[in-house]
């Protein structure tokens, strides 16, 4: 690629944050922003291999000099380790971050009805979905380069809109994330951050698949007009999109990226 057609890419010299970076939708949205010409900071919880194995990837494909993605473990819901990923991240590139994609995420797969539900589960679920998606915000609110090109993206699900039995904690989670992004947006006024929720619909990752029948899996993709489930790079594009100047006029929106799943 010569230097004129990387100048051209829509990323380019832009700092993305991606919480949960390393897996699933999250993986896909690391490599899909890297090929837009972002430099990545691929944030893990817990599986540092995966997360330095894409991080070497990505530098071992790129045509710069220095590296163009680190990564960096924290835990999400730990106000202190999520300073230190925004700490980290301005450190080694030099530069405030532009793109805060909040992916990480859990979901029980037992799926307990609520009455079924313990304490500890709903905890743990608010503590990941709700209060990791607050504090990454609430960071990224006070720390994104201001001025222009400043995007935050936090994943929900459209789950928060079809309300399937056995998925309460994880509903309620998201569906508090959902308000507080359309807040959010109307907050960062004049600041030239945007904010917005991309929820997929059923996506084949390993989270999706743990806990399901065959014919269950079966069944959910029949219930997608285009006959499938959604793949991680159906997602990437359209966060691809959002944080680009092509979507600066999308702001405070939930964007339900699922196939026209029913809900």
């Amino acid at each position: 690629m010569s230097s004129d057609e990387t100048q051209t890419l829509p990323l380019q010299g832009r700092v993305a944050i991606v919480t949960g970076g390393s897996r699933g939708i999250g993986r896909a949205i690391s490599l899909h922003l890297a090929s837009l010409g972002a430099k990545i900071v691929i944030n893990y919880s817990s599986n540092s291999n995966q997360a330095q194995l894409l991080a070497s990837q990505l530098n071992s494909t790129s045509n710069s000099s220095s590296p163009v993605a680190i990564s960096v473990g924290a835990d999400i819901s730990d106000p202190d380790q999520v300073k230190s990923l925004f700490d980290q991240a301005e450190q080694h590139f030099n530069t405030k971050s532009h793109i805060l994609v909040n992916s990480a995420g859990i979901l029980d797969s037992k799926y307990p009805t609520l009455a079924n539900t313990t304490l500890e589960d709903w905890d743990n679920t608010f503590n990941v979905n709700a209060k990791g998606a607050f504090l990454c915000c609430r960071e990224a609110a006070n720390r994104l380069k201001h001025g222009g090109g400043g995007r935050i993206v936090t994943l929900t699900t459209s789950l928060v809109g079809a309300l399937t039995p056995g998925y309460g904690a994880y509903v309620a989670s998201k569906a508090a994330v959902e308000a507080m992004v359309k807040i959010l947006a109307k907050e960062m006024k004049g600041s030239g951050v945007t904010v917005n929720c991309v929820a997929p619909g059923p996506v084949a990752t390993e989270m999706f698949f743990a806990g399901k029948s065959d014919e269950m899996v079966k069944r959910i993709a029949e219930a997608c007009p285009l006959g499938r489930l959604g793949e991680p790079d159906d997602i990437a594009k359209v966060v691809g999109f959002l944080v680009s100047d092509a979507g600066e006029w999308v702001n405070g929106q939930i964007v339900r990226v699922n196939g026209g799943f029913v809900i």
